[in-house]
């Protein structure tokens, strides 16, 4: 865990963490190893062999849980891509391809979808079924998120 001053936040590009100072993270930063964005205001695709690291980073993950089947997914991809523009460096938002990675669906029990699901350091605090629209979903992720999260 990162101390008080500073969070950990993995790299979309490589997944590797970074230890970001609380002051600075506002600021977006560059991964230290690959030098790549930490944040590009949109959601990250997430495989099962990514996903331990990403949730056990000190960045809230909100995730959506699709199948390219579902059209209320498809209706809440464009929204879900937009809300990654506001709520981003306080939360990463990820996609999760239910048919793709079964693993994950399961160890969430995921029965409908999209489901969204906000996980912070590894433990699901939150968690909601069915498309919204993007007010509805910034305020239901804003009032979820950890204090400290939603500063």
């Amino acid at each position: 865990m990162a101390d008080s001053s500073s969070l950990h936040v993995v790299c979309p590009h490589c997944d590797r963490t970074n230890r970001v100072p609380v002051e600075k993270l506002s600021a977006g930063g560059r991964c230290g190893a690959c030098h790549e964005p930490l944040f590009e205001s949109r959601p990250l695709a997430l495989t099962e062999a990514r996903f331990a690291k990403h949730a056990a980073g000190d960045i809230p993950l909100l995730i959506d849980f699709w199948a390219s089947w579902c059209g209320p997914c498809r209706m809440m991809a464009p929204v879900f891509e937009e809300a990654a523009k506001e709520l981003e460096p306080q939360v990463r938002l990820v996609k999760v391809d239910t048919d793709a990675e079964q693993g994950l669906a399961a160890r969430f029990r995921i029965q409908s979808i999209p489901s969204l699901i906000l996980v912070h350091r590894g433990k699901e605090i939150a968690r909601t079924t069915g498309a919204m629209p993007k007010t509805a979903l910034l305020d239901w992720t804003r009032r979820a998120l950890p204090a400290r999260a939603a500063a």
